[in-house]
């Protein structure tokens, strides 16, 4: 479910980025310059914390309960810096309502997702889990609680996969980079305008 969400809202995206251009070209091409700079430190951040995220989690989500690293911050970092490289993305369409609307509705709809995870981890790991719930906030990080080992068994197969999901991300951006040359060029038609 949680997959088909995300590609539904990504094909959307898509679509209305192919034949839509930023109404910020033609008022203010510094603000589209800096949407884009922004988008881009979005999407880097959101990058180097997917992959600490994953160092932490790959090849132990089902068997562990994961608390340290960014999971000793927050219970659900890797959504935390999705919803990030998400807002990244979006502005990377140098538009501001884009990156609202997307911001928006990760957070209306992710925490259904969390929900039905936070049952299976009680079901799962029953008392370190309430523990863990009281202590550690859901989704936005507190960086007070950080908490790091000197040492850490990664499986290097799984975190290989996660690396190849992580850069989507940067590809996404570029191919918005890319819609943007085609609107340039006149290769591709701008039905209208977005702010």
């Amino acid at each position: 479910m949680r997959t088909r969400f995300t590609w539904v809202w990504a094909i959307s995206f898509i679509v209305v980025c192919l034949f839509s251009s930023s109404a910020w070209n033609q008022v203010s091409p510094l603000i589209s310059s800096v949407l884009s700079s922004i988008a881009i430190g979005l999407v880097a951040c959101s990058m180097c914390g997917r992959l600490w995220c994953t160092v932490y989690i790959a090849g132990h989500k089902n068997d562990t309960l994961v608390q340290s690293g960014p999971y000793s911050i927050s219970r659900n970092p890797l959504y935390f810096f999705s919803w990030i490289g998400a807002i990244g993305i979006a502005m990377g369409s140098q538009s501001l309502i884009l990156p609202l609307v997307v911001g928006i509705a990760f957070l209306i709809y992710y925490p259904i997702v969390i929900s039905g995870e936070e049952v299976f981890l009680a079901e799962t790991h029953s008392e370190s889990f309430g523990v863990y719930r009281q202590t550690v906030p859901r989704f936005f990080p507190k960086w007070s609680l950080l908490e790091e080992p000197q040492e850490y068994l990664m499986k290097p197969i799984i975190f290989r996969r996660h690396v190849l999901q992580v850069l989507w991300f940067a590809l996404f951006l570029g191919g918005l980079e890319l819609i943007q040359g085609l609107h340039a060029c006149g290769w591709l038609p701008v039905y209208f305008t977005i702010y």
